[in-house]
Parts: structure tokens; C-alpha cells; sequence
């Protein structure tokens, strides 16, 4: 008898680092001293929403279903300030440093936008004051969805974040087939 695996297809999207980076530092100098949940969850709003409205992330990072809800990986580890990041933005410092649960700002520098659309910007504001209205414990029941649930604490799933609707397979396969080579 012959075993034959189905590997399933899921939605990758090329990690905008610089916006990445352009939207940490813009949140800082916004709300110096931002809680570490509010500003990721206000990433996870953003990038759920442009995604739903736009059929692309503003950031395209990898979600990681976490207890207290997902977590874009490469955000986090840019928000700690990991070298690696530093190296690949070709920057010595970044404008913030994380002080236990708070982001704070190192510099008095103002953030470049330059590279985001109107609707980038549009969805990154409603994101953050969505998470900023919210308690921890709200914000956290709030990203405890379908797609939070369906990765059982583990890598979340574009496909999981699209809203349920009559054309979602079909946005799924356009997705599937070209979110890899989309400029976000």
C-alpha cells in the first residue's frame, strides 16, 4: 500500500520589515511608554483588518497563537531589539528599547511613513486605538478567535484570519498562489 501526503497550502506574505520597524517607532513617539500587549495586539488588529478589507497585511509577519493572544514573531523580536533585525534594517540602535512591559523612546526623531498607504495608515490607526481602548484581559478575549483557536498555541494561519464569506476559497487560492511575490 502507497501512502501519499497532502502537503497542506497556506498563505505566506514577505515580511515588510522597514514598515515594520517605521510603524514600532511611530506607535512609540505616539504613546511613549506603550504597554508590549497593546502595541502587538494593535499589530495583530491592523494587520487582520487590512488583510479582510485590502486582501493583503500591512506587515505579513508569522502570528504565533500565545496564551494571551497572537503575536506577529518578527514584530517582537524587532521590539526587543534583537541584532538581527538591526543588521537586516542596517541600523545601530533602534529609536525605542523595551523597559520590562513598556516600549520607550530613545530619540526625539520623527517616524517615516513614507512607505505605507493610505489604507495602511488608515487600518495601523484604528488597530491601535481598537487595542488602547481595551484591557489586558479585553484585549486579550478579543483575539481569541476562530484563528487563534485553529492554531492550538501554535503558527496562525492567514487563511484562519479571513473572514467567512461567499468567496473566501477563492480569495484563499488567489492568496495562496501569489501572496509570496505581493509588495506589502
Amino acid at each position: 500500500m502507497e501512502i501519499t501526503y497532502i502537503r497542506a497550502m497556506t498563505i505566506q506574505f514577505k515580511f515588510a520589515a522597514g514598515k515594520a520597524y517605521a510603524a514600532i517607532h511611530w506607535m512609540v513617539s505616539r504613546h511613549p511608554g506603550i504597554d508590549l500587549h497593546a502595541a502587538l495586539k494593535a499589530f495583530y488588529f491592523a494587520d487582520k483588518s487590512h488583510l479582510n478589507e485590502q486582501r493583503r497585511p500591512i506587515f505579513g509577519a508569522s502570528y504565533k497563537a500565545m496564551k494571551f493572544g497572537p503575536v506577529p514573531l518578527e514584530i517582537y523580536e524587532m521590539m526587543k531589539g534583537e541584532a538581527l533585525w538591526k543588521a537586516e534594517l542596517g541600523r545601530e540602535e533602534f529609536p525605542w528599547e523595551l523597559a520590562g512591559y513598556h516600549l520607550r523612546s530613545m530619540t526625539n526623531s520623527e517616524p517615516d511613513m513614507d512607505s505605507f498607504s493610505e489604507s495602511d495608515v488608515e487600518h495601523l490607526e484604528r488597530g491601535l486605538s481598537q487595542s488602547l481602548e481595551m484591557s489586558f484581559t479585553e484585549r486579550t478575549a478579543a483575539t481569541h478567535g476562530p484563528d487563534w483557536q485553529h492554531a492550538n498555541l501554535g503558527r496562525m494561519r492567514y487563511e484562519d484570519m479571513l473572514e467567512d464569506g461567499p468567496h473566501k476559497s477563492e480569495i484563499v487560492a488567489y492568496l495562496e498562489a501569489n501572496a509570496r511575490y505581493m509588495r506589502l
